[in-house]
């Protein structure tokens, strides 16, 4: 079967993307299953193959089909940054630099020219101050894809879990959960798995207040308005889903291996277990989308961007996903 192509987004330039991306994509064990398109900029790469010490080829492309089956980086040059913009700094053409790899990508993938794409972390600061308004790469792609609803599936080697709501605030968070949006995440949710699994993935469902709400005894029955017509309604549908079930026991059950899947409500609902099982093998995951899109699960980590510092492992985790979720993975 032929390697999927995946383009992956350099991210914020000063950030650590361009140098995960060297340090990944320097390792053999990424072209045993795909082939990397870097979308992003020729000189920064160059800066942080020489940060790293890295004798491997950087080789400027023009287009995604001129990308070679060898070992190295393959750069499909996007935009004009700055030759002088220092690493571990936010500003304005960082984060116009960031969105201009990720429109590239995204037509990439749309047009079916690349399989997949994997973005490294971009700064929602930086992104702001170029005039882009987007919480983070999940909303910006789906507008760019007119996507009208998707959601943020966060998977690790032991846990994986959808959110219902993502970057918004706590109080706003519960607001908007109700049954219809509670239910689509569950079906994004199975659809994404069910493709790589090839069964009926197992599905538990958290509560927003602790011990479940105890019946009406804590909050103002959120469990019973909100979640659990949507968990009745995925049963009816033939889902093999479970809850309202208070999260903290919840994750404990899917970690020990009786959920593949778990729904979270809120964002760090979801973020915390695993980011606590190890935020270097996290990957984030957009589901609903009409293209495959993964990411890395930690953010730029100015402090040490320049530095060779970076952990290359969450990066090396998204392509594998992404080639799997391509439909196209050996």
């Amino acid at each position: 079967m032929t390697k999927p192509i995946i383009a992956i987004t350099m991210g914020d330039p000063s950030g650590i993307g361009p140098e995960i991306i060297a340090k990944a994509l320097s390792l053999p064990i990424v072209r045993e299953f795909c082939r990397p398109v870097v979308v992003g900029d020729l000189d920064r790469m160059r800066k942080a193959a020489a940060i790293l010490q890295t004798t491997v080829a950087i080789r400027p492309i023009t287009a995604i089909g001129h990308a070679s089956e060898k070992i190295g980086i393959d750069v499909l040059q996007t935009g004009d940054l700055p030759s002088e913009l220092p690493f571990g700094v936010v500003s304005r053409e960082g984060g116009e630099a960031a969105y201009q790899f990720i429109v590239s990508a995204v037509e990439l993938a749309q047009s079916k020219q690349v399989d997949a794409i994997c973005t490294a972390p971009l700064s929602k600061e930086a992104l702001h101050l170029a005039g882009h308004r987007y919480p983070g790469h999940t909303e910006l792609i789906a507008h760019l894809t007119h996507t009208k609803e998707v959601s943020m599936m966060l998977a690790s080697p032991k846990l994986r879990v959808v959110h219902v709501t993502t970057h918004i605030g706590l109080i706003d968070a519960i607001a908007k959960i109700e049954p219809g949006l509670v239910l689509r995440t569950i079906e994004r949710g199975r659809a994404a798995l069910i493709g790589t699994m090839g069964r009926e993935p197992r599905i538990g469902v958290c509560a927003i207040n602790p011990h479940a709400g105890e019946n009406g005894l804590f909050g103002h029955d959120e469990e019973a308005i909100k979640i659990a017509p949507a968990v009745a309604e995925a049963i009816r549908k033939g889902y093999d889903v479970l809850g309202p079930l208070a999260a903290d026991t919840l994750f404990f059950r899917a970690v020990r291996g009786d959920f593949d899947l778990v729904v979270a409500m809120y964002h760090d609902q979801g973020h915390g277990p695993v980011k606590v099982l190890g935020i270097e093998e996290g990957v984030n995951v957009t589901v609903g989308l009409p293209i495959v899109r993964t990411s890395v699960d930690h953010g730029t980590a100015f402090d040490i961007a320049g530095q060779g510092k970076a952990d290359e492992r969450s990066l090396i985790y998204a392509l594998r996903q992404a080639a799997i979720l391509s439909g196209k993975a050996a």
